[in-house]
């Protein structure tokens, strides 16, 4: 009776109401998350041991233990599909290097440059399904990139065909890509650089710093968590290539990417238990990834806030100096 007196007390205080609305804000969205990701991700892993179809009846599953994860990088389609994302990574990296690029220039006073910004982001805001259609009518043979080509003085003969070419279709699709996602990461480091404080450059600039010196010591480490970011969903997002290669080729001449081949071993071969598998699979690629790259940064950082802190005792040293000299004119 007096711990049940006790409960009732702490429940009617303001620390327990305050206890008991946070837990049932909190019930609901973990409940939602429980049941449409971890319970789904769990039974993905345990179907990843079994060899099944969907119309296959429980009790007829058949263990095959981790003989799915070793089909994942022996068969030629999975694995080759694997390495295929190296074509995406290059590309991410080259996106990332071109948004960086563009986004220092526009985040400093430059004629036009909410112009170039809407038309640098705009691609983003379409549907990956319409970019995929406008992308294969770009690169038919004969028809808008063949043309203009042709304008620059190449023959049509002597041009490659852009989807079929295995030596140049997967970097055709990688470009479609660049081109799709680059405006996003060149918005989010412009905020990013946006945020710096301006009067750092004035502290670099006493120092005679270049602007290649101020990008490095003030701009690129003032911007570390958003690099880091956008390294780490550009990489994750390279390995997970879906839209553009299913939509524009449908996987043919050796352009299958890893979604596009798990599609079509889970719902053409219905082999549900290797399409699990390679799903597993490609989210421990990304957890790996995901620690190497935090890895990197940090070893690539490590001296970032040694330099900000430098930076910002020369701004107070800078200010303290100004207002001596204004409390001098004062006193004259």
């Amino acid at each position: 009776m007096e711990a049940g007196s006790k409960v009732v007390r702490w429940a009617k205080s303001r620390k327990g109401q305050q206890a008991i609305i946070c837990i049932l804000f909190m019930a609901i969205p973990l409940l939602l998350l429980f049941v449409f990701t971890y319970l789904p991700f769990g039974e993905m892993v345990r179907f990843s041991f079994y060899d099944m179809k969907y119309a296959t009846p429980r009790e007829k599953w058949k263990f095959v233990g981790l003989k799915n994860y070793i089909d994942v990088f022996t068969r030629d389609d999975c694995f080759n599909a694997l390495k295929l994302s190296l074509y995406y990574v290059v590309g991410a990296l080259i996106q990332l290097a071109l948004a960086l690029y563009l986004a220092t220039i526009l985040s400093f006073k430059v004629r036009g440059e909410n112009f170039f910004k809407g038309l640098m982001f705009f691609p983003y805001l379409i549907s990956g399904i319409a970019i995929g259609f406008i992308f294969k009518f770009f690169y038919t043979r004969g028809f808008v990139f063949d043309t203009v080509l042709q304008w620059l003085g190449f023959e049509l003969d002597n041009l490659p065909y852009w989807l079929r070419d295995q030596s140049i279709n997967n970097w055709s699709l990688v470009a479609t890509s660049v081109w799709r996602y680059f405006g996003q990461n060149m918005v989010l480091f412009i905020g990013a650089i946006m945020s710096v404080d301006a009067e750092l450059y004035e502290a670099a600039q006493l120092d005679g710093a270049n602007k290649w010196q101020q990008f490095k010591h003030i701009i690129l480490p003032g911007i570390k968590t958003i690099v880091t970011l956008n390294v780490i969903l550009s990489i994750t997002g390279s390995l997970s290539a879906f839209e553009q290669p299913f939509v524009i080729t449908d996987g043919a001449n050796g352009t299958g990417t890893y979604f596009v081949i798990m599609h079509e071993i889970a719902h053409v071969s219905q082999k549900i238990g290797l399409a699990s598998a390679m799903a597993v699979v490609l989210l421990l690629i990304i957890f790996a990834c995901t620690i190497l790259q935090k890895l990197f940064f940090k070893y690539l950082f490590r001296d970032a806030e040694s330099e900000e802190e430098s930076y910002a005792a020369k701004r107070a040293r800078q200010k303290s100096e100004k207002k001596a000299a204004r409390s001098k004119k004062g006193v004259a």
